[in-house]
């Protein structure tokens, strides 16, 4: 794949972006991307290099990667990762620029200097909106964030289509001492965790492991991916074993989690056999929770919301301050808290007569912006 160096000066902001293209070019960057990164609060893992490049190697192999970075002299502000590809929208093909992301990604973000992360965008965004995509597309950034409220702000201030698409609703809660914790839990819900766990210490001694190193990782990996893909996951092949890019992405994700010293993979045992599982990552003080699994067959007695209750209270004695669910909005999460972040799908269209019917047809007014736009663009469904 080509790989390119680009430098460019944005005007009135004393900030240079570079751009380089191609995933190869992403070596060179790594040591300061992830400086950046570690300094940013409460981004999580996501905005590391790694976390691009173990995507980018399991989803996208041989797809066009472009890494734009913006610095003020030799200090780095923001690196930014853009996929670029064919895609569709309203069902029109479009050149479409986008987050290196998917249902695994769990929630996008950028590395971006703490102390200036508007500026950072913003440099980022002078460059980009220069560059030759048709739609721009970030998915699932945090409501209000830094990237949805300056990256969308300053394309609407320039003039271009922005249309956010509510996406994850992930809750989440801070870490509390046991004691503090069930105050706050419904007192029915309470009840049947505490008889739920009598109910399964008939089968043995309840004991929670947990796994934070490469030692017994791969023994800890496959017995967790048994558990999480035993029941309806793997009948509807949305388990991790089913397809072997997910596969591939969560046991290299494990591996440089362990390196990193930021791994979690936790299992609860009833009389030594694994009964519920999960696949977390412990870094910046919180637990990010990607992929729960449990043995079906114990099902009555809840062993993945005994194992959350379990996780917490070990997690409290770690002095970690919060526990992220990602993903959706679930029953079973709502039972721990009513606190969630939102996300959304933000979109950036160019002002021109197809971006403005293609957000009018997608965004808007539906058939009759399609109507126009089958009519000036010759093109058929």
């Amino acid at each position: 794949m080509e790989q390119v160096v680009r430098w460019d000066e944005v005007p009135g902001l004393g900030v240079t972006v570079e751009q380089r293209v191609g995933l190869g070019t992403m070596a060179g960057l790594s040591s300061e991307w992830d400086a950046l990164a570690r300094g940013s609060p409460g981004v999580g893992p996501f905005a590391l290099s790694g976390w691009t490049r173990l995507w980018m190697e399991s989803f996208a192999p041989g797809s066009m990667l472009r890494v734009f970075c913006a610095r003020e002299g030799d200090r780095p502000l923001a690196f930014a990762p853009l996929l670029e590809r064919r895609g569709r929208l309203a069902g029109v093909p479009v050149r479409l620029w986008q987050s290196p992301s998917n249902e695994h990604s769990q929630r996008v973000t950028w590395a971006l200097d703490a102390a200036r992360p508007e500026e950072a965008v913003r440099g980022v965004w002078k460059h980009l909106r220069e560059e030759p995509w048709e739609v721009l597309l970030l998915k699932d950034i945090e409501a209000g964030g830094v990237l949805d409220a300056t990256l969308g702000g300053a394309a609407e201030e320039e003039g271009f289509r922005v249309a956010r698409w509510p996406s994850l609703e992930s809750p989440w809660l801070p870490v509390l001492s046991r004691d503090a914790l069930e105050e706050t839990l419904d007192t029915k819900f309470r009840a049947n965790l505490r008889r739920r766990r009598k109910k399964l210490a008939q089968h043995g001694p309840l004991v929670l492991d947990r796994v934070e190193g490469e030692g017994v990782l791969h023994r800890a990996l496959e017995e967790g991916f048994a558990l999480e893909g035993g029941g309806w996951k793997g009948e509807k092949g949305t388990a991790i074993v089913c397809r072997p890019e997910t596969l591939a992405f969560y046991t290299e994700l494990a591996r440089l989690a362990a390196s990193g010293g930021w791994l979690a993979l936790y299992t609860l045992r009833a009389g030594g056999r694994p009964v519920a599982f999960h696949f977390g990552l412990e870094y910046g003080g919180r637990y990010y929770l990607l992929k729960p699994g449990y043995d079906e067959g114990f099902s009555e007695c809840s062993p993945g919301q005994l194992l959350v209750e379990d996780v917490l209270e070990d997690l409290a004695h770690r002095g970690t301050a919060e526990f992220d669910f990602l993903g959706p909005r679930m029953t079973w999460k709502l039972n721990w808290t009513q606190q969630v972040r939102r996300h959304v799908w933000l979109f950036i269209l160019r002002s021109t007569l197809k971006g403005r019917l293609l957000h009018a047809a997608r965004f808007q007014q539906g058939p009759a912006a399609m109507r126009w736009l089958r009519e000036v663009s010759g093109w058929k469904r």
